[in-house]
């Protein structure tokens, strides 16, 4: 998935993101004014008020330069907001733009705009490779990444002086060796394991990728949940390091990650795999932090994972040619780079990504930064894989529990994955 830049951004530079709009003819459904409606989710974890301030000057900044169209915007939480869209959608009621988790279900449904019948040349093209094909369903891109993150490996540098632990660990053996040590120290989370319902699949994810699987699909798309890989790999986490105590207090089927997290920020824990939101909250509480790539069984895994979260434009209310004005304008550098910097996020365009990394101000995000480009997502492109997902955030904890049995459980997830893709072809 290696990708060359240089060329891409010097050709964008030439083009300019001024381009008119390619497959945008005439709005049919509008006449005059047109109200976009747009439900964007709440990315502030204080509880506060960012992520309507974003939306809001955003909004007032569009609409200052595009007479004639306006955008209402909703903030809904995390917890709620896929299953208000999706209820929406059932009764159709739904919006113009949604900036949600899920994006495939709708593309499946033909209740979306392609990518090409909003997006102007230079814009399309600037999303990271990644990014663009997670988005894709039969090879059309539905789905825009609208902010990304990936995940390497924290660790506390004072708990790793106490403990005797010279340097992070590179690979698998040298993971457990350096928790035996912390454990030793008193530590109470040696490695923090969070296999809970929150999200344990890209936990999961990030273990079978260090040995040497694909994760959860095959190269052509092809669910692999119970390959010999991936047996190996949760028997391996099960032998190595849940049985021996190394995890900590709190089963990792009942370990969340927002929970590890605050362990983390408390000075409890050791090491565990996050993700940028980490930084300032671990600043806050003094704790001094390294970042390492994953290890992986003999190494640096074979890519990282990536994480995205979707904005779409919906064909009900007709409004392709506004829908596509504005996402014009939200993926200019500028906008997106002051949501990331906000959420201490990731751009999900190439240029930004650039920006960003050259930014002496993010110098903290440059490990995450430099993993996007070659990273792997789950399969968010596969209809299923709601379901799929959902079952792996159940029950994948259970097949790492002392005496737990990975064959069954990695087995039994595989039988809903394939049901799920044959409900799907009836």
């Amino acid at each position: 998935m290696q990708r060359h830049y240089a060329s891409l951004t010097a050709a964008l530079a030439a083009l300019g993101t001024t381009i008119a709009l390619t497959g945008c003819g005439t709005s049919t459904g509008s006449s005059g004014d047109v109200t976009l409606t747009l439900i964007a989710a709440d990315y502030d974890v204080n509880g506060g008020q960012s992520s309507k301030t974003y939306w809001d000057n955003l909004a007032k900044d569009f609409e200052s330069k595009h007479e004639g169209i306006d955008v209402r915007v909703t903030i809904e939480p995390w917890t709620g907001i896929d299953r208000k869209v999706a209820q929406l959608v059932k009764e159709g009621k739904e919006p113009d733009i949604a900036q949600i988790g899920p994006y495939a279900d709708y593309a499946a449904g033909d209740k979306l705009y392609s990518a090409d019948q909003l997006l102007s040349i230079p814009v399309q093209s600037n999303f990271l490779r990644p990014l663009a094909d997670a988005g894709e369903q039969r090879r059309v891109q539905y789905g825009l990444p609208f902010t990304a993150s990936t995940r390497v490996l924290f660790y506390n540098k004072k708990l790793f002086a106490g403990a005797g632990v010279e340097n992070p660990p590179t690979t698998w053996d040298e993971l457990r060796s350096a928790a035996e040590q912390l454990k030793d120290a008193g530590v109470s989370y040696p490695y923090a394991l969070p296999l809970g319902p929150e999200e344990a699949q890209i936990e999961t994810m990030m273990w079978l990728l260090g040995g040497d699987s694909n994760g959860f699909v095959e190269p052509g798309g092809s669910y692999s949940i119970d390959s010999e890989e991936n047996r190996e790999t949760l028997e391996w986490v099960r032998s190595n390091l849940v049985e021996p105590g190394l995890v900590g207090p709190v089963p990792p089927s009942k370990l969340n990650r927002k929970q590890a997290f605050a362990a983390f920020t408390k000075g409890e824990v050791g090491m565990l795999n996050g993700h940028p939101s980490l930084l300032k909250e671990a600043e806050k509480a003094g704790i001094e932090l390294g970042k390492v790539p994953v290890p992986g069984k003999k190494g640096k895994p074979k890519a990282a994972v990536g994480v995205a979260d979707w904005i779409m434009g919906f064909k009900k209310r007709e409004h392709r040619e506004e829908i596509g004005k504005f996402f014009n304008f939200l993926f200019t550098d500028k906008n997106v780079l002051d949501f990331a910097s906000q959420n201490d996020l990731l751009p999900p365009t190439v240029t930004a990504s650039e920006a960003m990394e050259q930014d002496p101000d993010h110098a903290d995000l440059k490990e995450f930064l430099v993993e996007l480009p070659t990273s792997l997502l789950p399969p968010v492109n596969k209809t299923s894989w709601g379901t799929v997902s959902e079952e792996i955030r159940a029950n994948v904890g259970r097949a790492v529990e002392p005496g737990g049995s990975p064959a069954k459980v990695l087995g039994d997830i595989a039988q809903k994955a394939q049901d799920a893709e044959a409900q799907e072809e009836e």
